[in-house]
């Protein structure tokens, strides 16, 4: 016997008609490169998107065909979120803090048909142009600049579309989103995102143990739109109607505050550097930023140290750890504590925030050792495998296909222990564990303990061959201006959290941590770089 209800698909398509219909007067705010800010509606984004859809299916988009796009966060890019996908075709973010050399490599393996660009963005396409067939090269004027010769201008465009569009027959595994993962190691490989995973994941987002987002929400997503789909915002923010804002190209500091207080957000989501460095700003402001009570973020892309979680909360300001891949759409787990957690000391509740959390409904999750499955001590360590509706099955063209088991699991390449409530917690990447006289050292909680202390400013741990112990942490800080530290005083700070053999053997003093273009450490980079390190004694 069958079920009696409608054959529903599941796409983009019921999420902008919502959009538009239930929410017009919604703003949607962008700050433009003059950093002037631009206000529309969802209601206006609705017209312009279906407009977009016209006029790619007009300049002859076929279904499947790749829309790249070169842009900053703002309205602009949140229609080619949905006018690609609606018009049958697959809207492909290009990650702009790539080297030119990658992104040719990523827009002719993607095949991309179209490229929509900012204006401000143009001479970075240029450095590739040669190297990549756009058939169509359409420029969004964010400076009022002409479209450069051979290009449209993307307001021209829009307004040339026919006056009637509709949707083309889309199926709920037709694919909607395309996005290249940002591994520091080997070529990045593409992920292709079905509509029904886009929309599944969506709801489950949205829910109150995750990000709890609502049309009461005005939501900041300092991640960026190039990277593994904002995480999702841009499309849970449609959905429910809430008051999206874009930083535009102007993601320092201060240009972030001045939105959050503006604006008075109540949501925004970003990786630790950023949040460290507003915490920095608010702290020298000294009560300047009159911030909304309560606000909400969303830290992800690497472990949450533990003093930036305590002294946010201090502030007022609440930090929700979460843990995810491009491979996954992106989102995981969240990290929110059971309703018998509340009654625990602040202590112990902390050590479950800092944790990356609860996988998400239908993300199942184990940790897998040379042993089998890893037990749910919190303790045993394995490499974190997951399966679920939005996790990808294959990379595009087939690439790596070992990343997968033979029952059918995605193999993260993260290495974590589960807690015996469920928690998973990263101890790192498996390529940045450090063993040490056949002993593992988690690089990670190293560098959020000695984030802890008050004259470090950020610090990243890094393996370097030894030849006794094989190898051994190396560790490298940045100190805030103005303080100092010796490398004696920061491993007295560590000793009253870690034995003596998992201490960093040598520390060094830098100005700075290089980053991948997702803002994480490029750690690859440092065991390049401290490659000759040798140890004494």
């Amino acid at each position: 016997m069958k079920g009696t209800m409608m054959d529903f698909p599941l796409t983009l398509v019921p999420i902008l008609e919502r959009a538009g219909k239930y929410f017009p007067q919604v703003e949607i705010v962008s700050r433009l490169p003059d950093r002037s800010l631009h206000r529309t509606t969802y209601g206006e984004f609705y017209r312009r998107t279906k407009r977009l859809a016209a006029a790619l299916q007009s300049a002859g988009l076929r279904k499947g065909d790749r829309v790249a796009t070169l842009m900053w966060n703002h309205s602009q890019h949140l229609e080619t979120y949905f006018g690609a996908p609606v018009a049958g075709g697959v809207v492909h973010t290009l990650n702009l803090r790539l080297h030119p050399a990658d992104l040719a490599y990523i827009a002719t393996h993607a095949e991309d048909r179209f490229l929509i660009v900012d204006d401000v963005l143009f001479p970075l396409y240029e450095k590739f142009r040669d190297a990549v067939k756009f058939e169509r090269v359409i420029v969004v004027p964010l400076t009022g600049k002409p479209a450069p010769p051979g290009c449209d201008n993307y307001e021209e465009f829009l307004a040339a579309a026919p006056a009637e569009f509709r949707y083309p027959p889309i199926a709920e595994d037709d694919a909607g989103v395309m996005c290249y993962t940002s591994g520091t190691t080997g070529r990045p490989k593409g992920v292709v995102y079905s509509h029904r995973a886009l929309v599944l994941h969506t709801f489950c987002i949205g829910l109150s143990d995750n990000f709890a987002i609502s049309h009461r929400d005005t939501i900041l997503p300092v991640v960026p739109m190039f990277h593994a789909n904002a995480w999702g915002l841009p499309f849970i923010a449609a959905m429910v109607g809430a008051k999206m804002i874009f930083p535009g190209p102007h993601m320092d500091p201060l240009s972030i505050l001045e939105l959050l207080e503006g604006e008075q957000v109540t949501f925004a989501a970003g990786v630790p550097t950023v949040w460290m460095g507003l915490l920095e700003a608010i702290e020298k402001g000294a009560g300047r930023w009159k911030l909304v009570p309560g606000l909400r973020t969303i830290v992800g892309g690497a472990a949450v140290p533990a003093a930036l979680l305590r002294r946010f909360s201090e502030i007022g300001i609440r930090i929700q750890h979460s843990w995810g891949m491009t491979e996954m759409t992106p989102a995981g787990s969240t990290a929110v504590l059971k309703r018998h957690m509340q009654e625990w000391s602040e202590e112990k509740r902390f050590e479950v925030l800092l944790k990356q959390g609860l996988p998400m409904a239908f993300v199942e999750a184990r940790a897998m050792s040379a042993e089998g499955e890893a037990p749910w001590d919190g303790a045993t360590m394995g490499e974190l495998e997951v399966r679920g509706p939005w996790i990808a099955a294959a990379y595009h063209r087939g690439e790596d296909p070992e990343k997968w088991t033979g029952d059918g699991w995605f193999r993260t390449g993260d290495v974590v222990t589960i807690d015996p409530e469920g928690y998973l917690k990263v101890a790192d990447r498996s390529k940045d564990l450090i063993k040490s006289g056949g002993e593992w050292i988690s690089s990670v909680d190293l560098e959020n303990a000695l984030m802890g202390h008050p004259a470090v400013r950020e610090a990243a741990v890094i393996a370097i061959p030894h030849p006794k112990w094989q190898e051994r942490p190396l560790a490298v800080v940045v100190l805030k201006d103005g303080v100092e530290a010796s490398p004696g005083e920061l491993r007295e700070f560590l000793s009253t959290r870690f034995e003596k053999w998992q201490l960093p053997d040598g520390f060094v003093f830098a100005s700075e941590i290089p980053r991948t273009t997702t803002g994480k450490f490029l750690k690859t980079k440092l065991r390049e770089q401290y490659s000759a390190w040798k140890w004494e004694g």
